[in-house]
Formats: C-alpha cells, structure tokens, sequence
C-alpha cells in the first residue's frame, strides 16, 4: 500500500510517498509545497490545492494520512491552517483517496512508542525505522513522514481493522 502523509500548512505543506506492507516499509519521496508569504490567501490556497492534486494524481496512493490539527496559543495562525487542511481534504475526496487522521499523540505513540516523545525523537525514530543516513528536511518533510509511519503501523495492525 502507498501512503501519502501530509503535515498541513498554508506557506508550508510537507508530504510523504511511503511504500509499506507487513514485511517492508519504504519511504518513495518526500518534499514540501509551499505558497509564496506575500501573495493574498485565496490565491495561495489555490496554489496549494492544485500542487496537492498534482501530487495525488501523479503518486497514486491508496490511502492519505494527515495530522489532527491542535491550536496552540496563536488561533489566528491556526485557523489559515485548518482552511489549508479542508483544501487538502477536499483534494482527496476528488481523488477518492480514503483519509486518516491522527492526533500528534497518537503519531509519537506509533512512532517512537511513546505519546509524549519530542519531536527530536520523532525525527530520529522516523530515520532509524526506515534506515535513513539522516533525518529528512525541512521538518514538515520529516513530519509528514511520521504521519504516513504512523498510518502504516495503525493500518496493519491486526487491532484495528483498517488494514
């Protein structure tokens, strides 16, 4: 099964092409879209919606994860976050790719083992699971990598039933 992770944002989206089965997991490809910072919102939500699509379509996947958002002490920064999340949904509901959504708690359990790890941690967990030299960049990448990690893990689980 291919999965796309995605960590959501509306100047940085990062992605991640994982290749996994119950033997193997392989990362494909990872990256990030970004928007241009001076360009009015709706455009770049637009520019973000049709890079998404175009990674959909040309990745194929059969599943997409993608983070929970949790509102920290900026809402106004949260709130672009969570439109840039619904168009990243509504790419995947046009491309009938099945959606996922984990909690960062829930990515650093399936991870490192631990719903309270740090993100350090994450990044070297994430590095060491799929046998990288180093951990990748920029950290929406790597971020977006243990999202797709987590999904496989919850997906082939005999617990679950998703897989």
């Amino acid at each position: 099964m291919q999965i796309l992770g995605i960590d959501p944002g509306y100047g940085t989206t990062g992605f991640a092409l994982l290749e996994s089965d119950r033997a193997s997991l392989r990362l494909l490809q990872c990256g990030v879209v970004t928007t241009p910072p001076g360009m009015a919102f709706p455009q770049r939500l637009n520019v973000l919606y049709q890079d998404i699509v175009q990674l959909m379509v040309s990745a194929n996947p059969q599943a997409m994860a993608i983070e929970e958002l949790f509102f920290g002490h900026n809402v106004t920064t949260g709130i672009g976050v969570a439109q840039a999340r619904g168009v990243i949904l509504l790419a995947a509901a046009q491309q009938n790719i099945p959606v996922f959504t984990y909690t960062p708690m829930q990515v650093k359990q399936a991870v490192v083992g631990y719903g309270g790890a740090s993100k350090n941690q994450v990044m070297d967990m994430t590095r060491r699971i799929l046998r990288l030299e180093k951990i990748p960049r920029p950290d929406d990448a790597a971020d977006a990598i243990a999202i797709a990690l987590c999904h496989a893990r919850a997906a082939t689980s005999r617990l679950t039933g998703i897989g």
